[in-house]
């Protein structure tokens, strides 16, 4: 038996309590009803809140849901019983016995990761969103499972851990166990599928997964890598987001979106993480916006100087005209940088928004405004923050020296000023410009590179979903919308159709009038029944001149009734090409969702065989499966 087994039967496992244990064991009797799961979760006003909540965010600005019976039956009662586990588990561990453990901390991150995996999801549809929110709650949740078996021990794990070793072989060596195996295991108890379990399991280190490239599993292992990236971001000091953002703008390109997309929805999930941080009681710092963080400055480095002399701007302000004058043509002449000169702090601010100084000396002792407040003055704004400043002083005090550099002062050079201090200060200064403006140049690189890798992926994923003739999704696209459709039925109990479509007598078109001819027929009756189709239908061509229409919330009669429709809105079509006047027709093969499929193949055969009825007899029909038999109209 294993360790995780020896846990759970002891009882020292995470586990839910409450609604959410009553949740849990209900869904797992053959015969248990979402009416059932509705019951229970009403008795829980904050599970009621937290799924309402859910429910209709996955209905994207549908009619609202409103009752728990409705968010039950819309979220499926699978994810339901995920969703109650993670929230139950929130509710009990927001603290615990493991001193070197942050709870409240641990909790806001897979927030963050639950509502990014989401958002992803919702872009690139690889799972159900809410199921994604469910994985990414719990992705780290063995982190915590250790911190409660083995508080003592997962401690001094956590303190090697900071001081630079890999936290899943310190686990291993100390523990004998890592948190993904945890993981695993308590995604199992609470019924989150294989499919999606393991590429959590993998997700922080994709490339070890082994999934193959473009599969469901490799989308879903580095979305969820994604994802924890970007709580990787929102929970991190602000010194250390700039190398988070360089990583995620590289990522976000690799899925087709540049960096003013990823901004949006990094912005989006923000937002999202504070709402459900507040409902949740879980802390949640404040986050600039994406782009704010993405232009910050950049860190101020420490290296030390070069003999780097490029001409730089240099701002001087000093209400002595004699000394001003000859500094400024030590720098000038002697150093070669554009010198722009003010005479005290006030008139400097302005002047430096309009000449943007890349280095400032400044006198201390100035009237109107001194050095010490124009130094605090730029500081606080953000295009002054990575200036680098020298302060003219005649103090030599320790205390006076600390006041400056507390201001916000890189150097100071006392007066009067002699040409080798001057110079060696300077030499320190371009050094630093020179180290700013190459990070300046790799991060528009970097940002470059991230906008045009997310365009190429863009025309790609385009060019490999888009059937190029008609500009219809093409098979490929048609079957995963058809699959997604079947899984959206399976969850909520509401109707799916499909509709296979041919046109009939096609080959002799193109034998008697050529294959342009051909082209624009098909192109015609691709329009038709993209027109005919309700806005979230799904329509594609999945082969010569066969089309794929899939209906959600349709049901047998609904969907025969639409392909009535759409076969006399085709008959009616006049197709003029080349002055030759084209009459066509279709045949249509209608099969909904009925007890005993199994998959979503048994509903696109069973239209394939009412299509195929449709055409013998006699073509230009519509013809439906049910119940093991094709009814011709």
């Amino acid at each position: 038996m294993s360790k995780i087994d020896q846990l759970r039967i002891s009882g020292q496992l995470p586990s839910p309590k409450g609604v959410a244990l009553a949740v849990m064991e209900i869904s797992r009797r053959d015969d248990a009803t979402l009416e059932e799961v509705a019951k229970v979760v009403q008795s829980d006003p904050a599970l009621s809140s937290r799924l309402l909540r859910l429910a209709n965010a996955a209905a994207s600005g549908g009619r609202p849901v409103a009752s728990i019976r409705e968010a039950v039956m819309q979220l499926g009662m699978a994810t339901v019983r995920q969703l109650a586990m993670g929230f139950s588990l929130v509710d009990q561990y927001l603290h615990g016995a493991c001193p070197a453990f942050d709870y409240p901390g641990f909790w806001s991150h897979s927030l963050f990761m639950a509502v990014a995996s989401q958002e992803l999801g919702r872009l690139l549809r690889a799972a159900p969103p809410e199921e994604l929110f469910a994985c990414g709650l719990m992705a780290q949740i063995g982190c915590l499972a250790l911190a409660t078996v083995y508080p003592a021990d997962y401690g001094a794990v956590l303190a090697e851990q900071r001081a630079g070793q890999a936290l899943l072989e310190l686990e291993r060596q100390r523990l004998g166990v890592d948190h993904t195996e945890f993981t695993a295991g308590i995604m199992a108890d609470c019924g989150i599928p294989k499919t999606l379990a393991e590429p959590v399991c993998y997700h922080e280190f994709p490339l070890d997964s082994g999934f193959s490239e473009g599969s469901r599993p490799y989308q879903l292992v580095h979305l969820l890598f994604q994802a924890r990236r970007m709580a990787d971001l929102g929970r991190s000091p602000a010194a250390e987001r700039q190398t988070s953002i360089s990583e995620l703008m590289l990522l976000g390109g690799k899925i087709g979106l540049d960096a003013t997309d990823l901004g949006e929805v990094f912005d989006r999930v923000v937002g999202q993480w504070h709402s459900w941080a507040e409902l949740l009681k879980v802390p949640a710092g404040q986050l600039p916006s994406f782009s704010a963080m993405s232009t910050a400055p950049v860190p101020r480095p420490e290296e030390e100087a070069d003999e780097a002399r490029t001409r730089k701007v240099v701002l001087l302000v000093d209400d002595d005209p004699t000394g001003r004058l000859v500094t400024q043509g030590l720098l000038s002449h002697m150093l070669g940088c554009t010198v722009h000169t003010a005479e005290n702090g006030k008139e400097a601010l302005a002047l430096a928004l309009e000449v943007m100084p890349q280095i400032v000396i400044t006198d201390w002792r100035m009237p109107v405004m001194d050095g010490l407040e124009f130094c605090r003055a730029l500081r606080a704004t953000g295009w002054g923050q990575s200036m680098y400043v020298v302060m003219l002083t005649g103090e030599e005090d320790d205390e006076k020296i600390i006041e400056a550099f507390e201001a916000g002062v890189d150097d100071y050079l006392t007066k009067p000023v002699h040409v080798r201090a001057l110079s060696a200060r300077m030499r320190a200064a371009l050094h630093y410009v020179k180290l700013l403006e190459a990070w300046e140049n790799d991060r528009a690189q970097l940002k470059q590179f991230a906008a045009e890798l997310a365009i190429s992926n863009r025309r790609l994923e385009h060019t490999a979903m888009t059937d190029m003739l008609t500009e219809l999704p093409n098979r490929r696209a048609g079957m995963e919308a058809l699959a997604r459709f079947w899984s959206a039925s399976r969850r909520t109990g509401r109707a799916v159709a499909a509709l296979m479509i041919d046109v009939d007598h096609f080959k002799s078109i193109n034998d008697r009038y050529g294959h342009a001819v051909g082209d624009r027929v098909l192109q015609c009756v691709a329009k038709a029944i993209q027109s005919a189709a309700r806005k979230d239908d799904s329509v594609s061509r999945i082969g010569g001149e066969e089309f794929l229409l899939v209906c959600h919330d349709a049901d047998a009669r609904t969907a025969l009734l639409a392909a009535e429709r759409l076969r006399r809105t085709i008959k009616a079509l006049r197709i003029s090409v080349a002055d030759v006047d084209i009459h066509t027709s279709v045949s249509i093969g209608v099969a909904s969702i009925e007890d005993g499929m199994q998959k979503e193949d048994d509903m696109l055969n069973a239209a394939d065989k009412a299509l195929y009825a449709a055409k013998s007899a006699g073509r230009d029909r519509v013809a439906l499966f049910a119940n093991g038999k094709s009814l011709c109209r």
